[in-house]
C-alpha cells in the first residue's frame, strides 16, 4: 500500500511547522525569565558559517511552500526574508501553514511521478516521490532540527517531545 502525496507532503510540513512555533513560545518564556534580550535569540547560530535562527525559520517556511509548489507546478507565495522578532517568524509560520492548507489530496494526486529539477545548480531530476522523500523533507527537517539544536544551544527548555509534537 502506498502513501498518498498528500499525505507525505501536507501533515508532514504543518507538523513540523507546529514544533517550531513550540519553539519560539518557549524560546520566548525562556528570554523572559532570564531577561535576555530577544533579538539575541533571533540572531544566533551554531556556527559562523551557519544561518542563525530566523533563517532556519525562513528555510524550513521555504522549503515546505517551494515543495508544494514544485509538485504542483504552481508558484508559491513569496517572504521577504527580513523576520526579526519572534513575532515576525510566528507570522510567517502562519502565512506558511496558511498556504499549504490551502492544498487538498486532490491537488496532489498523480504528482509522485510528475518530474521535479532539483534546485541549484545540479541538473539532477527527479520524480515527485523520490523527491520529497530524499530531498524536500529532509531539507525542511534539518532547518527544524537546526533551529531545536540553536535553541537549546542557548539554553532555552526545549526537547525531543518538542521536536516530535
Amino acid at each position: 500500500m502506498s502513501i498518498s502525496m498528500y499525505r507525505l507532503t501536507v501533515p508532514m510540513f504543518q507538523r513540523g511547522l507546529a514544533s517550531l512555533k513550540t519553539y519560539l513560545d518557549k524560546a520566548e518564556a525562556y528570554a523572559k525569565e532570564k531577561n535576555i534580550d530577544p533579538t539575541i535569540l533571533v540572531y544566533a547560530r551554531l556556527a559562523p558559517d551557519m544561518l542563525p535562527l530566523s533563517g532556519q525559520y525562513q528555510r524550513a517556511s521555504d522549503s515546505a511552500k517551494f515543495a508544494l509548489a514544485r509538485l504542483t507546478a504552481t508558484d508559491a507565495p513569496k517572504f521577504e526574508d527580513n523576520e526579526t522578532t519572534f513575532d515576525d517568524l510566528r507570522e510567517r509560520l502562519a502565512k506558511t501553514d496558511a498556504y499549504l492548507a490551502g492544498f487538498s489530496a486532490e491537488a496532489l494526486e498523480g504528482t509522485q511521478t510528475r518530474q521535479i529539477t532539483l534546485p541549484g545548480k545540479s541538473g539532477i531530476v527527479l520524480p515527485g516521490d523520490e523527491y520529497i522523500a530524499t530531498f524536500a523533507l529532509p531539507n525542511f527537517y534539518f532547518h527544524v532540527a537546526t533551529a531545536h539544536a540553536i535553541l537549546r544551544n542557548q539554553g532555552a527548555p526545549i526537547g525531543k517531545r518538542d521536536y516530535l509534537g
